[in-house]
């Protein structure tokens, strides 16, 4: 087997976009989400951007970077960690020129570990574009079938109240509703005057308030000749996360089951903005992996006791997502119960010939591609997110809290660079949140932390962050070593099993080396916090996706889709016809990965070409114009 080393292949353009566990890509669309007044809760516009996730179904910390393994080559296995969260990357749209030098000074992926291939083919050129809708996630249930989006009927239940519950009140009423749900004002009850007085009327205003307002109650009350419905708390403030037992039919599943058809949003912002319209906590929801921002997905998610009627009420309101093949279930989603994802993707004007994709597309099929974490669980910026990681496991936390909070080169929101630049000049933590319009970022959180605890206590400030967040840095240090391990253990053996694959032989010494190098002992990897403290668990070194085809098509317009989406086939869109010639050639690809693997090292191996945002930004610019 022949082993080449990364090669500087010059790509006509770079914007990559990402799978299900990739994270942010740059450029991002001027297509933002457009909603319905009559559906936006009034006084809430939409999430913050870096807005930590608040789902409480989240992945557990990783297993450690202990030791490798092997078997046959495709089973051949490195140490792992769990499949982590999202990335808290910056998603602001840049000036083209202005983004391209911020990356000049990213990561590449030499500077990450990515140095080796396992294909001898000759690489080409290749578009995987800017845009989210040329590459497509379907995520495979635990069944082994994969979510597709094709049916928005609602299932038919006596139970549920008549359409007009959305209808009935103003949106002056929904208004008040609101600021007495969320506790906004000194109210205790919210009356409403019931015009056109009739029992029908009055029932409809009742289950309009107790299914859109979960947590308020209702009866009905006569003042001075006039019927008024009346709206107060029946539980405290605990009531909005617990949606009320007696208001769901004994005789139906607690959980509605969905596909969620999701476009340019992550499954954390997509959940923050159903809970948001819904009026609910978003820990209500399960699913079973997160998608990432940069495509379109179809995936499953649950929610406890939503109806699917009011479910179905948001295709009515929101752009960039579609609800639909709706069932009742008894228990919740969990995370990691998927298979995988079934990706497809189109690579634009590409340059290799027939035969170059030939060979390319039979060598990902039939050996593979090496395991890699990809570019996007580094960071964007010029302190990769491994660097905390690493503090963090060498109790450093001075120097956490300053690679967090400190000025750096890269793609950034404009808050943050004054922010940084406060924290740089001052030191003080209120002064530099004050910078921030967004305190939900990580640092934001941070700065609150250093606020509440003091400069002394670095350990409490940072524990302010969400869980989830803090481990992402972790996972970051773990794939670093991992990428590293990975890249030294393919150069000396290949891909056959050695000793030492499956135990801390052999490569060991590797290991122990790069730790030793970083001051962490891999003997002991506990820490003094819990949560850091790492044991033990296996990656695969090479995978073979699985239902792999591709197709060459030759296309004119560089605009046009080139499949079908499920929305379009719902819509009952043709699917696109290609001429035998055209200004362009594309490569449609579709295939199946296992979660926690990275679609664009899959990509990478078919091209042959680093996948780093800077690096394909320096070979050329102009394509973000």
């Amino acid at each position: 087997m022949e082993m080449t080393e990364v090669t500087g292949v010059s790509l006509k353009r770079g914007s990559l976009a990402v799978e299900g566990n990739d994270s942010m890509a740059p450029a991002e669309e001027a297509k933002r989400q457009k909603v319905l007044d009559s559906c936006l809760p009034t006084g809430q516009d939409g999430l913050e951007h870096g807005s930590p996730p608040t789902s409480g179904h989240v992945p557990g910390p990783p297993e450690a970077v202990n030791a490798g393994q092997g078997k046959k080559n495709s089973d051949v296995q490195l140490e792992e960690e769990e499949e982590d969260g999202l990335s808290e990357e910056a998603e602001e749209e840049e000036e083209a020129e202005s983004f391209a030098d911020m990356m000049k000074h990213g990561l590449t992926e030499l500077d990450v570990g990515i140095t080796k291939f396992v294909s001898s083919h000759q690489g080409f050129s290749g578009i995987l574009k800017e845009r989210y809708s040329d590459f497509v996630v379907h995520e495979i249930g635990k069944d082994g079938r994969i979510s597709h989006l094709d049916d928005l009927s609602v299932p038919v239940d006596e139970e549920d109240p008549s359409e007009d519950v959305f209808t009935v009140l103003t949106a002056e009423e929904k208004q008040r509703l609101e600021e007495l749900q969320l506790f906004k004002n000194k109210e205790t009850s919210v009356a409403i005057e019931v015009v056109e007085d009739t029992k029908e009327k009055r029932t409809v205003i009742h289950q309009a308030i107790k299914s859109l307002f979960p947590g308020l109650e209702t009866k009905t009350e006569d003042r001075e000749g006039k019927k008024y419905i009346v709206a107060y708390h029946a539980a405290g403030k605990k009531a909005l996360a617990n949606p009320r037992k007696h208001s769901w039919p004994k005789s139906r599943g607690s959980y509605c089951h969905f596909v969620l058809y999701k476009e340019n949003k992550d499954t954390m912002d997509a959940i923050n903005v159903l809970s948001k319209y819904l009026r609910v906590k978003p820990n209500i929801f399960s699913y079973m992996g997160t998608k990432d921002k940069r495509a379109i997905t179809v995936q499953e998610i649950a929610v406890l006791k939503i109806s699917a009627q009011r479910l179905a009420h948001l295709n009515k309101c929101l752009m960039n997502f579609k609800l639909g093949n709706f069932s009742y279930q008894k228990n919740p989603l969990k995370l990691g119960e998927l298979q995988g994802n079934h990706f497809t993707v189109v690579l634009r004007n590409i340059t290799g010939t027939d035969d170059q994709v030939q060979q390319a597309m039979n060598s990902l099929k039939e050996i593979g591609f090496i395991n890699y974490y990809g570019m996007q669980r580094f960071g964007t910026t010029a302190v990769p997110t491994y660097q905390v990681g690493r503090a963090i496991l060498q109790n450093s936390w001075t120097e956490v809290m300053d690679l967090i909070l400190k000025p750096r080169s890269g793609a950034e929101k404009g808050y943050l660079v004054k922010c940084r630049e406060e924290w740089a000049k001052s030191k003080d933590p209120a002064a530099a949140l004050r910078k921030l319009p967004v305190k939900r970022c990580v640092e934001g959180q941070l700065l609150r932390g250093l606020s509440k605890y003091g400069m002394k206590n670095i350990v409490s400030a940072f524990g302010i962050i969400p869980r989830n967040n803090r481990l992402m840095y972790i996972h970051s240090y773990q794939s670093y070593v991992w990428n590293n391990m990975v890249s030294k253990r393919i150069e000396e053996y290949g891909l056959k099993p050695v000793p030492g694959d499956l135990v801390l032989k052999g490569v060991s010494e590797a290991y122990r080396e790069m730790l030793t190098a970083d001051n962490l002992d891999i003997d002991n990897m506990r820490h003094k916090i819990r949560d850091y403290s790492l044991s033990g668990a296996y990656r695969k070194i090479i995978i073979r996706p699985q239902n792999v085809s591709w197709e060459v098509v030759a296309y004119d317009d560089p605009k046009i889709p080139l499949f079908n989406t499920d929305v379009d086939n719902l819509e009952g869109k043709p699917p696109p016809v290609f001429a035998s010639e055209g200004k362009y050639r594309a490569l449609k690809m579709d295939f199946s990965l296992p979660p926690s693997t990275y679609a664009t090292m899959a990509i990478r191996e078919v091209l042959k070409m680093d996948t780093s945002i800077k690096n394909q930004t320096q070979l050329n610019t102009t394509w973000l114009r």
